[in-house]
């Protein structure tokens, strides 16, 4: 397996290159090469099987030798160590819970597997390497934990100061060893610009940075495996199936749609956003206008240029008419996140946080004229984690899980720092 860059101008990288350069040395974000349909057969085996059966299977097949086919199981084995229920609340409309990890989040899906993935690859006279991530909520909790006390490497952790849930920042703020946590004076957008700038700057080529953002494409790709692992859990294939999709840098969604080029029976996807909307404003228009974010509930979605972007776009060689024969795009306010919240509590007895809820707003949208379609949304993160958001709508007070209330006992160790690539710098030399 090999992987290209979407701008163009660099050769071809094999999975420890593009592991461990996280961006190309053009700027560009690595792709792989090819994506070949899995067999009839193969696909097909997957129906019933357990969630790390799938991975292995479609992580086989995907990486094509990459590694040896024991190492990869043992990677599978240990990074995917937690259930990913598939949850029936009608006859046709399934909810994937993404949020049974260490960190009561998607992301450790693809931080746990990209940590022993480096971990497999980085030789013991290695240098350390440098992962520098930007984080709306969630991401930088995952990498924290997935990289803690792992050798040879160190953890720099970029957020927006103010603007991440509480206990989201707990997270990634309390663990200390080699982790670093840097409060940044601005939005995710200004954390993600830092992340980029700093891996173009030849003054910090010594620390050998990376990216455990879904910018490195070690991240990206295990979010592949659980898109097959929800088809083949439906207990019959379905005439169409839709799949929405909180979408905020996109990682997510362009997982899914390189599930979609490797053989997964889906009919439609859902870019579902808050009010920071360009990707649905992109398929409505054709023009792609990034844009400062704004604040909404849904906090980790509050993105105004999507780094996975040109991902999508050289998905589908930048024709917006492909695209939009794949994936629709719809975009909700708070005011509809809130309702739709406490509907789902009523109707169903079911919790969301506010991510998964404008899921669900997305594929109630898309369903409303497909009579014969399922649909299945993805739920991200544990209500628990926004219960300052849940609580007023549904009426009561949530438990909270052991492995999050942990870190609530923890002190709190942050730097700030404003939004220069020069107070950047100075950090990351002294930290």
């Amino acid at each position: 397996m090999r992987f290209i860059s979407t701008s163009g101008r660099s050769p071809p990288a094999d999975l420890r290159e593009a592991l461990f350069r996280g961006l190309a040395p053009d700027g560009g974000l690595y792709l792989p090469e090819a994506l070949r349909p899995l067999p009839g057969k193969l696909l097909s085996g997957l129906r019933g099987a357990p969630f790390p059966g799938t991975a292995f299977t479609v992580a086989t097949h995907l990486l094509e030798g990459a590694l040896p086919a024991p190492e990869l199981e043992r990677v599978v084995g240990e990074a995917l160590d937690f259930p990913i229920p598939l949850v029936s609340l009608t006859d046709r409309v399934y909810v994937l819970e993404l949020f049974h990890g260490p960190t009561c989040a998607f992301k450790d899906v693809g931080a746990r597997f990209m940590a022993r993935l480096i971990a497999r690859y980085r030789a013991r006279d290695d240098p350390p390497l440098t992962m520098l991530v930007a984080t709306s909520g969630d991401t930088g909790g995952a990498v924290a934990h997935a990289f803690f006390d792992l050798p040879g490497t160190r953890v720099v952790v970029l957020y927006p100061e103010g603007k991440v849930s509480p206990l989201q920042e707990r997270q990634f703020t309390t663990l200390g060893g080699n982790v670093t946590a840097l409060a940044v004076a601005g939005t995710f957008d200004d954390c993600q610009r830092l992340v980029k700038q700093a891996f173009a700057d030849p003054d910090l080529r010594h620390l050998r940075l990376t990216s455990a953002n879904s910018i490195n494409i070690g991240r990206l790709l295990p979010q592949i495996f659980y898109y097959f692992h929800a088809w083949a859990q439906l207990p019959e294939t379905p005439p169409e199936l839709i799949l929405s999709v909180p979408s905020g840098n996109l990682g997510n969604l362009t997982a899914g749609l390189m599930a979609k080029r490797l053989g997964l029976p889906v009919t439609k996807f859902v870019a579902a956003t808050n009010l920071n909307d360009v990707v649905p404003e992109y398929l409505a228009t054709g023009i792609f206008t990034p844009r400062a974010s704004v604040a909404t509930l849904s906090t980790a979605m509050d993105v105004g240029n999507p780094s996975n972007f040109p991902r999508m776009l050289s998905l589908y060689g930048g024709d917006v008419d492909r695209m939009r024969e794949d994936v629709d795009g719809h975009a909700y306010t708070d005011d509809q996140t809130r309702a739709m919240l406490a509907r789902a509590y009523a109707d169903w007895g079911y919790l969301l946080d506010p991510h998964s809820t404008v899921a669900c707003l997305g594929l109630a949208q898309a369903m409303s004229d497909r009579a014969h379609a399922t649909g299945v949304f993805l739920a991200t993160a544990h209500p628990a984690k926004f219960a300052e958001v849940v609580e007023p709508r549904i009426g009561r007070k949530l438990e909270l899980p052991a492995r999050l209330a942990a870190c609530l006992g923890w002190e709190p160790h942050v730097a700030r720092v404003g939004n220069t690539l020069e107070e950047l710098k100075a950090l990351l030399r002294w930290s």
